[in-house]
């Protein structure tokens, strides 16, 4: 599985504007593209003092050729969309991760 990962680094004069945006409109018109079987967006708690909020925006989705396809096909309006609406307000940028565990578990240290 492939973690398509945005962060975003938003000024706080739009900040809340922002997250709205992407809970109603934006992520909701990433999934609509079929390529991705999940998402999250995660607030980073450990902040410099930058003027702005960073979050991370996670998709994931079944191979690295679907997030190419989306990337190729899709995502250069979508980023478009973004930038019109908040030009010169954030920072992003992308990561593509390979997901090589999940929910591994501890265990006893004897």
């Amino acid at each position: 599985m492939i973690i398509y990962n945005v962060t975003v680094s938003i000024d706080n004069t739009v900040a809340d504007e922002w997250l709205q945006w992407m809970l109603e409109e934006h992520i909701p018109e990433v999934m609509g593209t079929g390529y991705f079987l999940g998402n999250q967006i995660c607030r980073v708690m450990e902040e410099e003092d930058t003027g702005g909020t960073t979050y991370a925006v996670q998709y994931t989705c079944r191979s690295l050729e679907d997030l190419l396809e989306y990337q190729r096909d899709h995502s250069p309006a979508l980023q478009q969309k973004a930038n019109a609406r908040y030009a010169g307000k954030y920072a992003s940028f992308r990561t593509v991760l390979d997901v090589v565990g999940v929910n591994v578990e501890r265990k006893d240290q004897a």
